[in-house]
């Protein structure tokens, strides 16, 4: 038996279209899971479905569908959940992994500059309360009802493997464990709390006896969206991270199956001993800054 074979195994991941989300889709379907991609816009998942169509290097490779899901809606996430209970009728993988950072200050950063003097006048003026919000509402908040709402669906998966667990897998930061905002004071917060969010979860499926295990991942610098294409972040991530004191141990940013294995091996038969844990996957890069 290969503990890490995820054949016959459901899983969803938020934010699937682009950047880790897809890094991770697609090594849980190398390993044979059946994965739902979601997002928020309809053009991104057409594409990357449309990218992915031929995506089948193995006979053991699992299969790709797209399914649009906001995870800050809960009539959207409602609906989600309708679809797969009448797709599948179970769901074994959730990866909460959809997430926004918000608004950044560079003059935060530049310790010497005009602006960074008149921080406090700078940040009360740009800032809104609307806007942290919104990144608390997404980052935090969603994952919760997303795991919540999905819930009844793991159970089933879980029942549909005598002796097994489904997994959640929360897609966190290594921001939120730093004490330097590298310019963003809302985004590391959000984490933080998802991180917190995380171990709540786990401890109450755990004392509920929700056949449920709940982790969580702290990714350092990835080619995504938010960090920029791979060819850019390997320029800049041989020195320090705007903010930072110093790169990170790897001086890399990190690859498809470096993120990708890790999910793997939460969501499969090896991870079953593994629960409520927070995970960095960072390349080392909170060993050396604060």
């Amino acid at each position: 038996m290969n503990p890490i074979d995820l054949t016959g195994r459901i899983a969803l991941v938020t934010g699937g279209g682009t950047g880790i989300g897809l890094m991770i889709a697609k090594t849980l379907s190398k390993n044979g899971a059946k994965v739902y991609i979601t997002g928020r816009r309809v053009e991104v998942l057409k594409k990357t479905a449309s990218d992915l169509s031929d995506y089948k290097l193995n006979p053991h490779e699992g299969f790709f569908f797209r399914l649009q899901m906001d995870v800050g809606d809960k009539e959207s996430i409602r609906n989600a959940v309708k679809t797969i209970d009448q797709a599948e009728g179970k769901l074994d993988i959730l990866v909460n992994n959809a997430g926004v950072t918000g608004k950044g200050f560079q003059f935060v950063n530049d310790r010497g500059s005009p602006e960074n003097q008149k921080m406090g006048e700078l940040l009360f003026d740009q800032s809104t309360f609307e806007a942290w919000t919104e990144v608390y509402h997404t980052n935090t908040v969603g994952p919760f009802f997303v795991t919540m709402g999905f819930l009844s669906l793991l159970v089933k998966g879980a029942e549909s493997r005598k002796g097994e667990t489904s997994s959640v897998v929360n897609i966190s930061s290594g921001a939120g464990s730093l004490n330097v905002t590298m310019g963003n004071f809302s985004y590391g917060p959000t984490k933080t709390a998802l991180d917190q969010v995380t171990k709540n979860m786990a401890t109450e499926f755990g004392l509920s006896k929700i056949p449920v295990r709940v982790n969580c991942i702290t990714p350092g610098v990835f080619p995504s969206e938010l960090a920029g294409p791979s060819e850019q972040v390997a320029q800049w991530v041989t020195g320090p991270l705007p903010g930072a004191v110093n790169p990170s141990i790897a001086r890399r940013a990190g690859k498809e199956e470096e993120i990708g294995t890790v999910v793997v091996f939460l969501s499969s038969a090896a991870g079953e001993f593994t629960n409520g844990i927070v995970m960095p996957v960072d390349g080392g890069h909170n060993l050396v800054n604060f």
